[in-house]
């Protein structure tokens, strides 16, 4: 019986993959029903300018496994999406005809492991998976197809041969973004601040980006509150926008930041009259009277990287790659342009902040903390030495101390900062 159930399985996907790859001759803009056959399918152009293209392996084919739609507009799947057709072009690949996805896929093991065996058929050199929960799948599969290079998203597993993870510091972005509620919720008099979070102590990912953000707002306004509400679930738009209405109605929250797939929170703070800070994309223009900015990932600075080491070098490709984990400083995060609702001081600030992050003078997990001062066209920033408490009181760095392990803000970080409180 097992074996039967194997030979319709594997049928089964062959046959997806088939109708798949004929809706690849789709007239241009014609979206695929990707929430009805997950299949695999090449990408539609994202619409950016191309990029000169320099020498590549024209064999060369790219596999991509989505948590959500490619043809969403904005959010966590756009930002990936984005950034792997943009390093695409960059080196050469057109993501019309190198590019095979498998979107709309959950977080389950086996689900996975079908949409990576789909790919695998369809002779990807690289498969990038960009959901947390993929990463078992991953680390079983690379064992499966050691020509294979796997690459995964927020994860902690690799191996020493084809196998990595990748991530960044975006709570150095979360920090500056910080920097604008912190600025609004003075000019606005409310020092309650929201946060829609997916997840929140149980992963450091979050955790560690809720704390920057709280810093961040701080830095500027020392009485800022940080309220978390936690959706358990990386994206649910529902749950998401349920949570921002809970925190500006039960809560009086006048600004609502978020660490959630969609724009749900922003668009919510736009019809409440309230403000925000997205995450992944610019929201501005889902929410054009609400959103100040958003910590973004420019994705495509590591897949260019990743892809051009897989095709030059693959049995190389964890001594050239290995585990990525960049920050400022090599344009992986960033925000997004300030919109037209930040307060006049918020570009200097957020300026100086980020050039001591970007020198390496300073950075936000440390017994250091900064403190903003001025109007606009004269801002300051002091450094000044005040050890990092959490909100139970426990301190975690000595007052003038060095900046916690990158380990810890990766992996280990499971306590909120003085300031933070998860009200769910």
């Amino acid at each position: 019986m097992k074996k039967l159930i194997s030979i319709l399985v594997t049928a089964a996907l062959a046959v997806t993959s088939v109708f798949a790859l004929a809706g690849c001759d789709k007239a241009e803009g014609e979206e695929s029903n990707s929430n009805e056959d997950n299949g695999t399918v090449a990408s539609q152009d994202d619409g950016d300018d191309p990029v000169t293209p320099v020498d590549s392996d024209s064999d060369f084919k790219v596999g991509a496994i989505y948590i959500n739609s490619q043809n969403d507009t904005s959010g966590y799947t756009y930002a990936h999406h984005k950034g792997i057709t943009t390093a695409m072009k960059s080196i050469g690949l057109n993501p019309d005809t190198d590019l095979y996805i498998v979107d709309n896929i959950p977080e389950d093991d086996e689900k996975v492991k079908q949409a990576i065996d789909q790919l695998a058929g369809n002779g990807c050199n690289i498969i990038f998976g960009i959901s947390f929960g993929y990463l078992n799948a991953f680390e079983e599969k690379a064992l499966e197809y050691p020509d294979i290079i796997f690459s995964h998203a927020t994860g902690y597993l690799s191996n020493d041969k084809n196998f990595n993870n990748y991530f960044g510091r975006i709570y150095q972005a979360r920090y500056l973004a910080g920097i604008a509620a912190g600025y609004k919720s003075l000019a606005i008099g409310n020092n309650n601040i929201g946060y829609v979070s997916a997840w929140g102590t149980e992963y450091a990912e979050t955790c560690s980006g809720i704390n920057a953000f709280a810093m961040g707002c701080m830095a500027v306004n020392p009485n800022a509150k940080i309220s978390v509400y936690e959706i358990f679930t990386w994206g649910d738009q529902e749950l998401e926008r349920q949570a921002a209405e809970t925190l500006i109605q039960t809560y009086g929250c006048g600004v609502i930041a978020q660490h959630c797939d969609s724009s749900q929170p922003q668009i919510v703070a736009n019809e409440k009259n309230v403000f925000g800070c997205g995450y992944n994309s610019d929201m501005t223009a889902e929410a054009p009277d609400a959103h100040l900015t958003a910590p973004i990932w420019n994705w495509d600075a590591y897949y260019a990287t990743a892809m051009k080491a897989a095709m030059t070098d693959p049995d190389s490709f964890m001594q050239t790659v290995g585990n990525y984990y960049e920050g400022l400083s090599a344009g992986l995060v960033d925000v997004s342009e300030l919109s037209k609702n930040c307060e006049p001081e918020t570009a200097e600030a957020i300026q100086l902040a980020k050039d001591l992050m970007i020198s390496g003078e300073w950075d936000v997990f440390s017994g250091v903390k900064l403190s903003f001062s001025g109007a606009a066209g004269s801002v300051k920033v002091d450094k000044v030495n005040d050890a990092l408490v959490t909100n139970a009181g426990a301190e975690i760095v000595a007052a003038g101390g060095a900046s916690v392990d990158d380990g810890v803000i990766q992996g280990s970080m499971d306590y909120y900062v003085a300031g933070v409180t998860q009200v769910n």
